[in-house]
């Protein structure tokens, strides 16, 4: 292997554009993921400002997750009928938009409303961001870009409760809402001097028609889908009606959105038939698990220093601040992604993050905060390194025409493999009783457990091998 990597003709620079590029598509990526963190700390107040149970205030979040569940989809065409570019600002400026009119929000109503229209922005941002930079970067330059956008990416969830915190202690409310609005403000702007523009299409090539039976199909699966979850995440579990019910429906149109799928070959809404490679199939597998294990396990950190150490939001987004010092030791990962492949990378990744995760299996209300600190900064690391080279992995072989789709598949299987993970280790928190101390050493670990699956796929991933260059 060493021998590859030395032979290997040296790297080419990725140069300031691509840079700033990287730079300006991630600060508008900042706002939809730091927006989630927020308002998710912040339910407890909203709660209580809008006089309406804890039940429903849920809808808070899961409006958003619905309505993005109906925009990924989407995304993929929209990219090709109306250009990268004009659809990044434009989404930006939607979810500006939508973030001031939640801060306004005069009803909970309203509120819930708003906060599914920011939910339909953030189900464009999302994969539009990995479409360019993908495309910009190409295959020998792409880990090392992703390297910038992972490590910034991985820090709202963290950081996110100190946000939070700060926000309700000194402030409105509403001011949760309108801290997007002068990112998203300046990333747009940004955008729109430093974001190339898309090359025209050629004229003899009509644009690709909507599927709207497969729109039909898909959304509505993913609604059912993350909706059924989402209710077993509350507590009512996997058994209950309101879970089973949307669950089977939303399996049953997926199903459907298959056959649909693969009798459209080149005009369905997105194009199954990337799974056929390997190497993306393998990627698509990794993000699955790695959602359903490595990511879940990020709702159950700050809740374990919130109700079983009795720390404030604030404190316990301080305490989880080592995660983001093992993401920034990651950023040498890309340029071994580069030249080594993926492979090796996700799975050493993947065995650190639940290294990292280990401690909490057993910690005690006594267990030194210098462990469990050094704990999280391997986790981090082993977080960061591991999604660095499965997004990089994933696009290995996908031609250049093709990314859009690619991008739309793979946010699906990592919001789809999420949700499911945060719903399994909520019930297992449910089950374990009141969120004591025991519950939370049986839900870690679960999610030590569940990190195994996905050391399966990623044995599938490309090694150093040659592969052609997107496109």
């Amino acid at each position: 292997m060493w021998h590859t990597v030395r032979s290997q003709r040296p790297l080419p620079p990725l140069g300031w554009p691509l840079i700033r590029l990287a730079l300006v598509l991630v600060l508008g990526a900042l706002a939809p993921l730091l927006d989630t963190t927020i308002a998710s700390v912040a339910l407890h107040t909203l709660a209580g400002q809008f006089r309406v149970s804890v039940s429903s205030v849920q809808w808070v979040t899961t409006a958003y997750l619905l309505a993005l569940g109906v925009a990924v989809p989407l995304s993929g065409w929209a990219t090709e009928r109306f250009g990268d570019k004009p659809l990044w600002i434009g989404s930006l400026i939607l979810f500006t938009a939508a973030s001031a009119l939640s801060g306004l929000a005069w009803s909970f109503a309203s509120l819930v409303a708003f906060r599914a229209l920011e939910g339909v922005a953030a189900g464009l941002v999302q994969p539009l961001a990995q479409t360019m930079l993908v495309r910009a970067a190409g295959r020998e330059r792409l880990g090392r870009v992703i390297t910038i956008v992972t490590i910034v990416t991985l820090l709202p969830p963290i950081f996110g409760p100190v946000v939070a915190g700060l926000i309700l202690a000194n402030a409105s409310w509403r001011w949760i809402f309108y801290v997007n609005v002068p990112i998203c403000l300046a990333a747009a702007v940004l955008a729109w001097y430093f974001v190339p523009r898309p090359p025209g299409r050629a004229a003899d090539l009509a644009p690709k028609r909507l599927d709207v039976t497969g729109l039909l199909l898909l959304s509505p699966s993913l609604v059912g889908i993350i909706y059924g979850l989402s209710r077993a995440a509350t507590g009512e579990g996997f058994a209950s009606v309101d879970a089973i019910v949307p669950l089977a429906l939303g399996a049953a149109l997926g199903a459907a959105y298959v056959a649909h799928s693969l009798r459209r070959p080149g005009r369905a809404l997105v194009d199954l038939r990337l799974l056929a490679a390997r190497s993306f199939a393998s990627a698509g597998g990794v993000f699955f698990f790695s959602g359903l294990s490595l990511y879940a396990a990020m709702f159950l950190l700050p809740l374990y220093y919130q109700e079983a150490r009795g720390e404030s939001a604030l404190t316990a987004g301080l305490l989880l601040a080592p995660q983001g010092l093992g993401a920034l030791l990651s950023r040498p990962v890309g340029a071994f992604v580069d030249r080594i492949g993926a492979r090796w990378i996700v799975l050493v990744g993947t065995c650190l993050c639940a290294l990292g995760t280990l401690p909490y299996v057993f910690a005690g209300p006594h267990t030194s905060q210098l462990l469990l600190g050094s704990a999280l900064v391997v986790r981090g690391a082993g977080l960061s390194g591991a999604t660095i080279a499965v997004v990089t992995g994933a696009f290995r072989d996908v031609p250049r025409p093709s990314v859009p789709d690619a991008s739309t598949i793979t946010r699906v299987l990592q919001q789809v493999g999420g949700s499911l993970g945060t719903a399994v280790l909520a019930v297992v928190l449910a089950a374990g009783g009141a969120h004591t101390a025991s519950a939370f050493h049986t839900a870690f670990a679960w999610a030590v457990g569940l990190s195994a699956l996905a050391l399966v796929p990623g044995l599938l991933m490309p090694g150093a091998g040659p592969a052609p260059e997107p496109g």
